[in-house]
């Protein structure tokens, strides 16, 4: 069983390696030493960096989530955000995948599921996160594809009673944006549907984990607001972040205005976002990457994008 271990690590550290390395060092440089110390201008707290499980699909699917979670466990990530519960790694019960958390010193930050998988079976995706431990279940679709008042009114009322069920358990429910969310309603130019979904859900029930990047990009494409305003206006209702790094597309009207890129990569201000983050919220915040270099639907050198990125992460540093 030891030498089972040994191998795996070998084989994972191996995987880790890759030529996205030498791509990322060319845009970014060599990554500064770790720091020890935990204050020092220290912008993300060290225990609530976690991963959105989707940037690391093709390891999962390649080797499972035992192998996976014990490579996260020891880059330093702490907490982990599901994609779906066997990403094609194979069949696995919830118990499995909790025992395999704790193994690994892994704790589930949340879980992406789609709108219906609420309308259709809400208690057992309850279930599932209160055997995963998890404090939060979301998704990360729209709030609806109708793009109108009456659409957007129709869809805050299924939040509040999902967010109602969820709290009733111990559980926030979330959504997670993309650019489309911050564009404005089709049947009033001048309404934009962030704002209107915040307006309408009830703040006890429902929350947003801010994608960051898709925030920015929201801001290119649909100028009036910025990012960190929303979480400083409210930041109680914004529990998780996906800290998301990317560069510009020549159009910013292309996609989500933004290629997502390994974190420090990219042109994200983050130490400015981190740095003017008020008190009365407390976060999570966790790497995600959704393509590759190259916008490959599966990114190679996953896991070592995934080390890279925590260690910038880990060494972000606002003004002294």
């Amino acid at each position: 069983m030891a030498k089972h271990r040994i191998d795996r690590r070998t084989l994972l550290r191996g995987l880790a390696g890759s030529t996205v390395a030498v791509s990322a060092a060319s845009l970014t440089g060599a990554l500064p030493a770790a720091a020890t110390d935990e204050s020092n201008g220290r912008l993300i707290p060290q225990g609530h960096m976690g991963i959105q499980l989707y940037s690391v699909r093709d390891k999962i699917s390649q080797l499972g989530f035992a192998a996976v979670f014990e490579e996260l466990s020891r880059i330093g990530y702490r907490e982990v955000e599901f994609a779906g519960y066997t990403q094609g790694g194979g069949a696995i019960t919830p118990e499995q995948i909790r025992q395999l958390l704790d193994d690994n010193g892994l704790k589930a930050a949340g879980s992406h599921r789609g709108l219906n998988d609420f309308r259709t079976n809400l208690e057992w995706e309850l279930d599932v996160a209160e055997t995963l431990g998890m404090p939060a279940l979301g998704t990360a679709q729209a709030p609806t594809g109708d793009r109108t008042i009456s659409g957007y009114q129709k869809a805050a009322t299924e939040f509040n009673a999902w967010g109602a069920a969820a709290a009733a358990r111990g559980i926030k429910l979330y959504q997670h944006n993309h650019t489309i969310e911050f564009s404005f309603a089709t049947d009033r130019p001048d309404v934009r549907l962030y704002d209107l979904f915040l307006e309408l859900t009830d703040p006890r029930y429902v929350f947003l984990e801010m994608d960051i990047l898709w925030a920015y990009g929201g801001a290119r494409k649909y100028p009036g607001f910025r990012p960190v305003d929303y979480v400083n206006a409210q930041p109680h209702r914004f529990p998780l972040f996906h800290v998301k790094d990317g560069v510009s597309l020549p159009d910013p009207q292309q996609g989500n205005s933004y290629l997502d890129v390994e974190f420090g990569a990219g042109v994200i201000p983050f130490a400015d976002f981190f740095g003017e983050l008020k008190g009365g919220g407390r976060f999570e915040y966790l790497w995600e990457q959704d393509t590759g270099p190259s916008a490959q639907p599966n990114p190679p050198g996953s896991l070592g994008a995934a080390e890279r990125s925590y260690q910038r992460m880990l060494n972000l540093r606002g003004d002294r």
